[in-house]
Parts: structure tokens; sequence; C-alpha cells
């Protein structure tokens, strides 16, 4: 499931996932994030917070969540991927060299850095 977390600067849009997440998470939580952050800044600074296994994200979500990456693949500014697997953070610094914008994982306990630097320009 896919949760909008509140709280944060109102130029990041943030979601936390636990258990199971699928393409109507993707759908109703994520897309509608995405372009009401990228319709009122011009730019996406995101940040997710995986507290599930990426292989709780079923098929249907990963094709949902490539759909997004590309309707505002011009709009990413930052990417913050706070997860305890260490691929995920691997593969987040590599994404950066894909996409304009920059991506960065870190730790759960790095939380707090990881909204810093969605912060910082």
């Amino acid at each position: 499931m896919l949760t909008e977390i509140t709280g944060l600067p109102e130029n990041i849009f943030g979601v936390r996932a636990t258990g199971e997440v699928d393409s109507d998470d993707i759908k109703n939580v994520l897309l509608p994030g995405l372009k009401r952050t990228a319709d009122r800044f011009g730019e996406i600074r995101y940040l997710l917070v995986l507290e599930t296994d990426v292989k709780n994200f079923t098929a249907g979500a990963w094709v949902q969540d490539a759909k997004a990456g590309l309707q505002n693949f011009t709009k990413w500014k930052k990417i913050a991927v706070v997860s305890h697997e260490k691929g995920v953070e691997w593969f987040t610094d590599i994404f950066t060299v894909a996409t304009p914008g920059c991506s960065k994982g870190f730790k759960p306990e790095e939380l707090e850095e990881a909204k810093a630097w969605l912060i910082e320009d």
C-alpha cells in the first residue's frame, strides 16, 4: 500500500510503501501526487520510504511506476529513496545517470538527511 507522507515541505511529494503495492496504489496515490507537484512547482522532488521489500510491488505496479516516470520525465529534480535494502540504494544512485535531476539512496536511520537533501538546490 502507498500512503502520502504528510508534514513535508509543500514542494516535496512523498509516499510510504508498506505491504503489497499494486497498480491501484500507483494510480490513486503516486500519479496524482506527482502531477499535483509538477503542476504547482514545475519540478518534482520525490521522497519514497520503502517499508516493504521491493518484491512486494506487483507487476502492474511496476508498469504504472514506469508510466509515472515517463509522464514526468523532464520534471524530475530530486528523488530520495529510503530503504533497508542495499540493492535499492545502489539502484537509486545509478538512476541519476538515466534521468534528469538527481537520485540518492538513504538508509532508514537517514530519513531526516533524505528530507534535508531534497530541500537543497
